[in-house]
């Protein structure tokens, strides 16, 4: 059973994180199978929108740590990479069904999203800073935009998480629902939407993101610059070296 599921019917295509023994972490294997698909529907005609989703009990873990160390994203071509483009620049709807845990890219993909809906167990976290990185997928553009600064800070300089509700105040989600009627909410959403006009559809979107695109890119690629020499910085390999080892990291005298 593949780790990303891709599904489309009636217009929606549905990709699943399917590794409940991770967590739902994801390798550059399932990056790459991501940029496929979410490449493969935007040029698809008869593909109206996405949905990403986990399980009832996990969206994702992000990075699965110790595939990141041996596969970190050293050129624009990395899988992470091209989805996140691929995930930025997708010109029809984005939906998200979000229960359980969804922690880095997990959260930080949802500011992609158009429309996202939440279990009310789902708990958002972006905790670069405590691995010694810092944000990616133009997130430190997005977050204050969408979060103001001050809960920007809190949410990027502590990387503690979140609930649905408090994602519901900000405008994160669209509504919070029973974990077991998230998905079934979004496919509902999805089909409302593969029935309308793919044309209007599009423009759209374009319009509403039209100002905030250049910007978008623009972080996308300063965040990955700085990301990358994070990376090799004694703070990254003490956060990693000390999740690797089930320890608390020792930041004392970095």
């Amino acid at each position: 059973m593949s780790d990303i599921l891709v599904h489309t019917e009636a217009g929606v295509t549905t990709l699943t994180f399917n590794r409940p023994d991770k967590k739902n972490s994801i390798t550059a294997a399932m990056y790459a199978t991501l940029a496929d698909a979410v490449e493969a529907a935007a040029a698809d005609p008869a593909v109206r929108c996405v949905v990403f989703q986990g399980n009832e009990t996990t969206f994702s873990a992000g990075n699965d740590i110790g595939d990141f160390l041996n596969n970190p994203p050293t050129t624009e071509d990395s899988p992470v990479l091209r989805f996140l483009r691929a995930v930025a620049q997708f010109p029809k709807p984005l939906l998200a069904a979000v229960c359980g845990p969804a922690v880095g890219i997990g959260t930080t993909l949802l500011f992609h999203c158009d429309l996202v809906y939440a279990g009310d167990n789902a708990a958002f976290s972006m905790p670069f800073v405590n691995l010694g990185l810092c944000p990616e997928a133009a997130s430190s553009l997005l977050v204050p935009q969408m979060l103001g600064y001050h809960r920007a800070a809190e949410a990027l300089l502590l990387g503690e998480p979140f609930m649905a509700e408090a994602a519901l105040e900000v405008g994160l989600v669209n509504r919070v629902l029973a974990p077991s009627e998230a998905s079934g909410y979004a496919q509902s959403v999805a089909r409302k939407l593969a029935a309308k006009p793919l044309s209007s559809l599009v423009q759209t979107k374009q319009l509403m993101k039209r100002h905030q695109m250049p910007m978008v890119m623009e972080a996308m690629a300063e965040e990955g610059r700085r990301f990358g020499c994070l990376l090799r910085e004694p703070a990254a390999r003490e956060a990693f070296g000390a999740f690797m080892e089930r320890r608390k990291p020792d930041f004392s005298q970095l």
